[in-house]
């Protein structure tokens, strides 16, 4: 008997896609609450702190602590607008919308094929315009806000435990040895995302860490 719930109800038996709707363990489900609910927290406080910074200039968010992770610099560039609109904004919207589809599956609803590639699609644009938004931080505007790095993270974890239960399924296609590896070990996908995010993070700004 196992003691934790499996954080996927996936076939990994089979090479055959999976036939019909489909749900997903309760461990996934509030892997998608936790990781939107972090999303939407990072995207109000910064929000909030934006709404604060047009209406005072001189304003100064908690989050900027010293030259480096400095959020009122990120909250003024360019890139904070990428398009058109506050970045938080969009944030508040896309987190929402994983929240809604984490509640679904705590509910032990079940989606179609195209409903999970539709929204594996959503966080494959996330994870991207995430890495667009850390090269811009880190060789542009030369600074780190605390809150887009929990937007990050957050959006890294549920892109790949997304992407990993659509190959399992047989939703995306995939040798079956990456079917099993993915499995038994999603977990390092994400880890080690995060961690070359955090060693770029480290060595981009060696001497300041370590003076």
């Amino acid at each position: 008997m196992t003691m934790t719930a499996p954080l996927d109800d996936a076939p990994t038996g089979t090479d055959e896609p999976s036939r019909g709707a489909v749900g997903a363990g309760l461990a996934f489900a509030w892997m998608l609450l936790i990781t939107g609910a972090a999303g939407v927290l990072a995207a109000w406080v910064i929000t909030l702190d934006k709404i604060k910074l047009a209406e005072d200039p001189d304003f100064t968010p908690a989050c900027s602590l010293n030259p480096i992770i400095s959020c009122g610099s990120i909250m003024k560039s360019e890139q904070a607008e990428a398009f058109g609109v506050p970045n938080p904004i969009i944030g508040l919207v896309a987190y929402g919308i994983v929240i809604c589809v984490g509640m679904s599956l705590l509910g032990r609803a079940r989606f179609p094929r195209w409903y999970w590639l539709t929204f594996n699609a959503g966080t494959l644009f996330g994870v991207g315009f995430c890495t667009w938004l850390m090269y811009q931080s880190l060789y542009n505007i030369s600074a780190l806000c605390l809150w887009c790095c929990l937007a990050w993270v957050a959006t890294i974890v549920m892109f790949w435990a997304v992407t990993a239960h659509n190959v399992r399924h047989g939703f995306l296609p995939a040798p079956a040895p990456v079917r099993g590896f993915l499995s038994e070990f999603a977990w390092v996908l994400p880890v080690l995302h995060i961690g070359i995010i955090g060693m770029m993070i480290l060595t981009r700004w060696w001497e300041f860490w370590t003076s």
